[in-house]
């Protein structure tokens, strides 16, 4: 199978460096400094962050907050990706929040999403990857993948914090996400940075680029996920 296509997809223009000087960008290594950051899974146990892609490639999505409901309706889709389809091209797909643990299992439950998941609670690497903080105006396009407009999806939101066990957003409402294709090994791939909350990459063009087939996000896959 052909290597994914090297490329990066940025609202910035050149190369991004992060506020400590590693170049963040595809061709580059990732830093061993960034592999070496800690990750939580759901039940708090540390993992580093450059094992999740050691072995194999990675597609990684950097969400904003799991209350998000940009988010949550894109991590809808990324559930109806066959775990077979990702076998067949030996490719993890992995999403990472940057809330408490605590809140993975349920974001799981409500999206259905049963893919890896990790969260970043000090967004260390939201950091050291150049991701940005704050909304940057600008036309991301009708995206596929969400379908509430702004009002219901920020009432939905609500909602679940209100009615939540804490009012808590679940991680930094201003920090933005970004999708990036890892490995095997520091290999860095692909990098899209979001510029706002509606720019998420078209998951079907993302894993294009790791020799995924396509999925018909219209409908649940008939594929049984084992």
């Amino acid at each position: 199978m052909a290597a994914p296509v090297t490329r990066q997809v940025s609202g910035c223009a050149g190369p991004v460096l992060t506020p400590t000087g590693l170049d963040t960008e595809p061709g580059q290594p990732l830093a061993a400094a960034v592999a070496d950051l800690p990750v939580l899974d759901a039940s708090g146990r540390r993992v580093s962050f450059g094992a999740l892609f050691r072995e194999r490639r990675a597609v990684v999505v950097f969400v904003r907050h799991f209350l998000c409901y940009v988010c949550k309706e894109y991590v809808e889709d990324l559930a109806k990706i066959p775990k077979s389809f990702l076998r067949e091209a030996d490719v993890t797909l992995i999403v990472i929040g940057q809330s408490s643990y605590h809140h993975i299992e349920p974001f799981c439950k409500l999206t259905g999403y049963s893919h890896e998941i990790y969260v970043d609670p000090e967004r260390e690497i939201y950091k050291r990857l150049g991701m940005k903080r704050g909304e940057e105006i600008s036309s991301s396009g009708q995206s596929p993948h969400i379908k509430s407009n702004l009002l219901s999806g920020s009432l939905q939101s609500l909602w679940r914090a209100v009615t939540g066990p804490l009012f808590d957003f679940q991680g930094d409402p201003a920090q933005q996400g970004g999708t990036f294709i890892f490995g095997p090994g520091n290999s860095i791939h692909f990098v899209h940075r979001d510029r706002n909350r509606l720019d998420h990459k078209p998951i079907n063009s993302v894993l294009q680029l790791v020799g995924v087939q396509p999925v018909n996000f219209m409908s649940r896959p008939t594929v049984i996920h084992v």
